[in-house]
């Protein structure tokens, strides 16, 4: 690793963030890749951490439109 390389670490935030995604990911069965490709990530002394972490649904009674979808991955 050269001087310009910086080693990083994903913060306990971080880890949970991608819980959620996949969380919601999961519920929902949708793809998680546009969900962590817009996660907005900053560096912490406790490591990354996720800016805009997804929010997960815990009611079934509605079904994830495609407005949520785009409002997810914003």
């Amino acid at each position: 690793m050269n001087k310009k390389e910086e080693s990083m670490k994903l913060s306990n935030q971080a880890l949970g963030a991608i819980m959620m995604a996949l969380q919601e990911s999961l519920m929902n069965q949708l793809d998680i890749v546009p969900i962590l490709q817009n996660f907005d990530l900053i560096m912490t002394q406790d490591g990354l951490i996720v800016n805009n972490p997804p929010t997960v649904r815990v009611s079934d009674s509605s079904e994830i439109t495609e407005q949520d979808l785009a409002k997810m991955v914003k």
